[in-house]
């Protein structure tokens, strides 16, 4: 029992321990031994695997498009200063998110869902996650400042604008390609200058 449960990875569904042998009264058996621990509905991690964000491996198993956005994408930038409560993730318009917590999914226009968007290892694991460039999550955060707030995207805006390399050029070119989000954008560097 405990060799098939050594052949599975670090995260893995009760779908893929059945495949491996690890009937579901054997996976309790090791979850109530410690073995492994549940991190989502149908979802568990080896006790003893390195330690990683249960939350980002469950969207990452459960959203192979959901990508981090708005203001966990500029938490993660270093952009703001707060730590959003719940990881905001975008998924594409018309998908059906996942039934998971500590997440508030947003819907993009799927003409748009790709640009910016950057895969990122999850710490400790092999698995990626999707994630906004800081340049997209700023604009993204100006367009969207009915949800987000106006000051969350111009703190952010004035983070990346001390950056050195910082280009507000860059930031107008990809405000051309999202609805939206060049007036929110012009106003914000006609703010800040």
């Amino acid at each position: 029992m405990t060799n098939a449960l050594d052949s599975l990875p670090a995260t893995f569904e009760q779908r893929t321990a059945a495949k491996a042998g690890v009937s579901s009264t054997a996976l309790h058996r090791h979850l109530k031994a410690g073995r492994i621990e549940r991190i989502g509905r149908g979802l568990y991690r080896q006790a003893d695997a390195a330690p990683a964000d249960p939350d980002l491996l469950a969207i990452a198993h459960r959203s192979r498009q959901g990508t981090i956005c708005l203001a966990s994408a500029l938490a993660h930038h270093g952009l703001i200063d707060d730590i959003p409560a719940a990881w905001d993730i975008a998924i594409p318009r018309g998908t059906t998110p996942p039934k998971l917590t500590n997440v508030r999914w947003h819907t993009f226009d799927r003409a748009t869902f790709a640009i910016g968007r950057e895969l990122m290892t999850i710490p400790g694991t092999d698995r990626q996650v999707g994630l906004y460039s800081a340049e997209r999550s700023i604009v993204d955060a100006l367009r969207l400042r009915g949800y987000e707030g106006y000051e969350t995207g111009i703190d952010a805006l004035r983070a990346w604008l001390r950056r050195k390399g910082s280009n507000p050029s860059a930031l107008l070119t990809l405000a051309h390609e999202l609805p939206r989000a060049q007036g929110p954008l012009r106003e914000a560097l006609t703010y800040l200058s």
